[in-house]
């Protein structure tokens, strides 16, 4: 694979994007259609698109590559996914489609007050666009290096196109040119890894019943951990809860892929929309962790020097670009691309909407799809790009992976206020002390990364992993109590 066959097929790639935001968008670019889609969208597409957005580029590349040190015990977040996206389907749905949202936290301003709703919506602006950029950024250095390199084309210059070329095909059909690009996006990412396991088992010379057999009888095929709860970090238990109400947090309360289900035009529809694309989900990460645990046999067979990588999440383009013929490393770059640019275009869209909706307040105008509101919203579409590539560039200054895994964790934390947030207003009565909400959301996280990193690391055996959340929340939502009355405003419904 030269670096020359992979540019060409980014720019065919991108040419395709462009082509479908000009068909979807040329009859309407309303700030309705950004937004909603005018709600008129079909439940099984946005469906089958959501798994694009919800599988970033990182996963494409991490999933796998984690198989050489924890197996398959990914597979157990993965089934409290599961759990947390049924939760969604029958509890935060229907509210969000009762109060006719568009803004999934204009809740807040109903059930809590004004303070406590622009700080969740600051929350996810916060944390969207720090993951999102974190994303782009762990991907981009793959195709730096794969592509980019060659001629010796700056990095700052390699992510200013992508974020360009974003923009273009989602600045005027926004959601609704995004519900068809990421069908487009889910379908090359599932062909990639189906593909990418049968060109694997092809060069290890094996028929469809000794790869299943080669997968399941691999020294990296273990699913569930129950040893040791304290010190094991992806025991059952921890991951499965943790994978549960990160679902909830990071799903759920975020309008990135709530935007998506409120496009639909009944309940009904969105419920069909949340328990297909969980089916598809789950089948599909089990494929991520086949590819994974071939990869490492593949690398044992050749007597690739996994050790010399700089992390395990280099294997998978290692292989596919170096090791194997041009068709599969040009489907692996297909899949990479696809799961990369469907997060990226998704979470600016998502964060235009959060912005335009809960801090410039086009629900609240006379007529939301005004020529000049129009205008507002395109440039809040463009200063969210060029806010994404900032963050990228100080992550790449940094060029450190801990600091960077650290700023990366840190934007996890966020989501445990949110969490706590929303749980307070849908299982209680009591109404909180607005003007201390943003206060609080702030003390929490601070609380529990003080507690995790001078108490439980240097004086406890316990191994924090994916519960933490629950933890963060639950302080939260216990501060709220603790600050709250009896009364309470009513909730719109």
């Amino acid at each position: 694979m030269t670096p020359t066959v992979l540019l060409f097929f980014l720019v065919a790639y991108f040419g395709l994007l462009l082509g479908i935001a000009y068909f979807t968008s040329r009859k309407s670019a309303d700030n309705a259609t950004f937004f909603v889609a005018n709600r008129n969208v079909k439940w099984y597409m946005v469906a089958f698109g959501m798994i694009g957005t919800a599988l970033s580029g990182v996963t494409f590349i991490s999933v796998p590559g984690a198989v050489g040190s924890s197996d398959f015990g990914y597979f157990q977040f993965i089934l409290g996914n599961a759990v947390g996206f049924v939760i969604i389907a029958y509890v935060l749905l229907p509210l969000y489609y009762r109060m006719n949202l568009t803004s999934i936290y204009t809740y807040l301003e109903e059930r809590l007050g004004q303070r406590s709703y622009k700080t969740g919506a600051m929350i996810f602006l916060i944390s969207r666009t720090i993951g999102s950029a974190f994303r782009l950024y762990l991907v981009a250095i793959i195709l730096q290096w794969f592509i980019f390199d060659a001629w010796n084309v700056p990095f700052a210059v390699t992510i200013a196109l992508c974020l360009l070329l974003i923009w273009l095909y989602t600045n005027k059909g926004g959601l609704k040119t995004i519900i068809i690009t990421d069908m487009l996006q889910t379908f090359f990412l599932v062909l990639a890894v189906i593909l990418s396991i049968y060109f694997m088992a092809d060069s290890l010379g094996l028929g469809l019943m000794e790869t299943i057999e080669t997968v399941k009888t691999s020294s990296y095929s273990t699913v569930f951990f129950w040893e040791d709860f304290l010190g094991n970090r992806i025991h059952f238990w921890k991951h499965f809860l943790g994978g549960i109400f990160v679902t909830v947090a990071m799903t759920g309360l975020d309008q990135d892929l709530m935007q998506k289900n409120l496009s639909m035009k009944t309940i009904g529809e969105a419920q069909k929309n949340m328990l297909t694309f969980t089916g598809i989900f789950v089948i599909i990460n089990l494929f991520f962790l086949a590819v994974g645990a071939l990869l490492f046999n593949f690398a044992a067979k050749n007597s690739i020097d996994v050790a010399g990588l700089p992390t395990p999440d280099y294997l998978y383009p290692e292989i596919a670009l170096h090791h194997l013929a041009m068709v599969p490393g040009i489907i692996f770059m297909m899949g990479l691309t696809a799961a990369t640019f469907a997060t990226t275009d998704s979470a600016l869209t998502a964060l235009t909407t959060s912005f335009c909706v809960d801090f410039l307040n086009f629900n609240k105008r006379a007529n939301p799809n005004d020529a000049d509101l129009v205008k507002t919203r395109n440039r809040v579409h463009f200063a969210f790009s060029v806010i994404m590539l900032l963050v990228i560039m100080v992550f790449r200054v940094i060029n450190d992976d801990s600091v960077v895994n650290a700023i990366f964790t840190a934007a996890t934390y966020t989501y445990g206020p949110l969490l706590g947030l929303f749980a307070f207003g849908i299982f209680t009565t009591r109404q909180v002390t607005d003007r201390l909400v943003p206060y609080l959301c702030v003390l929490s996280p601070l609380i529990c990364y003080l507690v995790n990193t001078y108490v439980i690391v240097p004086h406890t055996s316990y191994a924090v992993g994916f519960e933490l959340i629950i933890y963060n929340g639950a302080l939260t939502w216990l501060m709220l109590w603790g600050t709250s009355s009896a009364e309470r405003k009513p909730v719109v419904s």
